[in-house]
């Protein structure tokens, strides 16, 4: 195939000459090269961006397993934290019986020290100094606050023992009255014999009262003695421990009996007027480790 091309200008002619077997070959290579590069280009797109997506559901992984860490350890948290709060809720249900009995045991007004109702407190709030907690400073706290409730305890436990103590010698050492009324009508050392005139010591003392009154136990203790004995009449003897023992003679009546256990001011026998004695009256002594001993510094109104 012959091309001829004729230009306006300059009168030129130019002359293509075309091989259509050769020109065929030429545009098939051509093709066949242009469709190699789209495939190939194609190809190593389709590749990169396989890559890419292999990449992303790597990290898709990666943050699925870190979300699960969090899950657990906000469960381990969370449940490190209720273990917490029921460890601090007993101590404070322990605290506050503790604290309700030394109310008790120290005569205290339960209404001032109310240990069921939460102190009064108050003031204005300065928020501009507010910041969040973080958890282990959260945890840290509650650390403190353990260790303090403890070391209250600890003390708390002690007062108790303490007030326990002062509360058990006041209940075993004889004081108080062991009558109700009645009036002193001998006192305790040398007198006159009511019966010879003579001097003797007299190793109690002797509180009057009409027949048949109360005759009280001065402390907690007990009864060793609880009948008759020469000089004494009807006698009530209590051993309170500590070494003390405390006899109460004379009675009308006997109301506790050996081996009973008496509380302080309980009633333990009637005024009479049994044994060596001119009238109705109780004759009190107190013996520490066995000595008679001048019973007035016992007494007490």
């Amino acid at each position: 195939m012959n091309i001829i091309l004729f230009t306006s200008k300059r009168g030129q002619v130019w002359n293509f000459e075309i091989n259509l077997p050769v020109t065929g070959l030429v545009a098939g290579a051509c093709l066949a090269v242009l469709s190699g590069v789209l495939l190939y280009t194609g190809f190593r797109l389709g590749a990169d961006e396989l890559a890419y997506v292999a990449v992303w559901q790597d990290e898709v992984q990666v943050q699925r397993a870190a979300v699960e860490r969090a899950k657990v350890s906000a469960r381990y948290n969370l449940d490190a934290l209720t273990l917490r709060v029921g460890q601090l809720q007993a101590q404070m249900l322990r605290l506050n019986a503790l604290g309700e009995r030394l109310v008790s045991q120290a005569d205290i007004d339960s209404e001032e020290f109310d240990f069921k109702a939460l102190p009064p407190v108050g003031g204005p709030q300065d928020v501009s100094g507010l910041a969040s907690t973080e958890l282990p400073d959260f945890l840290n706290m509650l650390d403190e606050l353990t260790t303090g409730l403890d070391d209250r305890e600890q003390k708390l436990t002690v007062l108790e023992h303490l007030l326990m103590d002062r509360s058990l010698r006041e209940r075993i050492i004889p004081s108080g009255r062991p009558v109700t009324e009645g009036w002193l009508s001998s006192g305790f050392g040398k007198r006159a014999d009511p019966f010879t005139g003579k001097q003797e010591y007299h190793n109690g003392v002797d509180f009057a009262d009409k027949e048949g009154a109360d005759v009280l136990s001065m402390g907690d203790g007990v009864v060793m003695w609880s009948g008759k004995r020469s000089g004494y009449g009807n006698l009530v003897e209590i051993n309170h421990g500590n070494g003390y023992v405390t006899r109460y003679g004379h009675n009308k009546k006997q109301l506790v009996a050996v081996g009973d256990t008496v509380k302080k001011g309980q009633l333990i026998a009637l005024i009479g007027s049994t044994g060596r004695s001119t009238g109705p009256h109780v004759h009190f002594e107190v013996l520490r480790n066995g000595k008679p001993v001048n019973p007035s510094r016992y007494i007490t109104d």
